[in-house]
């Protein structure tokens, strides 16, 4: 992928909506106590170190994904709750035209830092995702979920998939790591694969969703990875 120059760099950072109520009554903030879901308690995990669900790597399925016969071609892809960015990162370098999205300020700025240290051009949104319409509306190619369909409340899934339908193209792919662990509470909240279907086939094919077999050892027999169509 050519380098390219530093001016086609863009970083925005808006400013984060008052709670909606009907999308997202989790993101309610006190000055004492944060909710658990909200912008100020994912800022105050990556502050306090190194979170769990950062692999310090791309998910292995992505990897595994891009380097078989079945990879997607290029085009525009938008990384929801990119956290520190590897995923976008590893996409990015292997010529996709990644958007990133976080609303935690410090993950935004660490992915930043990686993005000028590899000279790539990603567009970095420091954002509530449920945000995002209408404004990018029927603007990418594909979705990479990872870790933000299982951090998000459970009773905000189903504005999720209207959200991720929004937001690709007729035709488009959600391209997707379940966490399908059988834990209660959360988050990380467990998923199954028949509440992905339920969920998921109103507006998407689904054309594959099958447990990962190279999971890093933490998440063995806990992940699925699904490739969905947009209908």
């Amino acid at each position: 992928m050519p380098n390219p120059p530093n001016s086609c760099r863009r970083r925005i950072r808006d400013t984060l909506k008052d709670t909606n109520a009907e999308h997202t009554p989790e993101l309610s903030v006190t000055a004492q106590t944060p909710s658990p879901l909200s912008p100020a308690a994912w800022e105050q995990r990556y502050q306090a170190g190194t979170p769990r669900w950062d692999l310090g790597q791309p998910a292995p399925a992505f990897q595994t994904l891009l380097a078989s016969a079945y990879a997607p071609r290029v085009g525009s892809a938008l990384v929801l709750g990119a956290g520190r960015g590897h995923d976008a990162i590893f996409f990015a370098q292997r010529g996709f035209e990644v958007t990133a999205v976080d609303f935690a300020p410090s993950a935004i700025q660490a992915l930043e830092a990686q993005t000028q240290a590899q000279n790539l051009n990603l567009r970095l949104l420091e954002r509530d995702i449920f945000d995002l319409v209408p404004e990018f509306a029927g603007q990418f190619a594909y979705a990479i979920e990872h870790t933000c369909f299982c951090a998000i409340a459970p009773s905000l899934r189903p504005a999720y998939v209207d959200l991720v339908a929004n937001l690709l193209t007729p035709g488009g792919e959600l391209l997707a790591v379940f966490f399908t662990h059988r834990r209660s509470g959360g988050p990380p909240f467990g998923t199954t694969p028949a509440e992905v279907h339920q969920l998921f086939e109103p507006h998407f094919e689904i054309l594959s969703l099958d447990p990962i077999a190279n999971s890093v050892p933490s998440r063995q027999g806990e992940e699925h990875f699904g490739r969905l169509r947009r209908r």
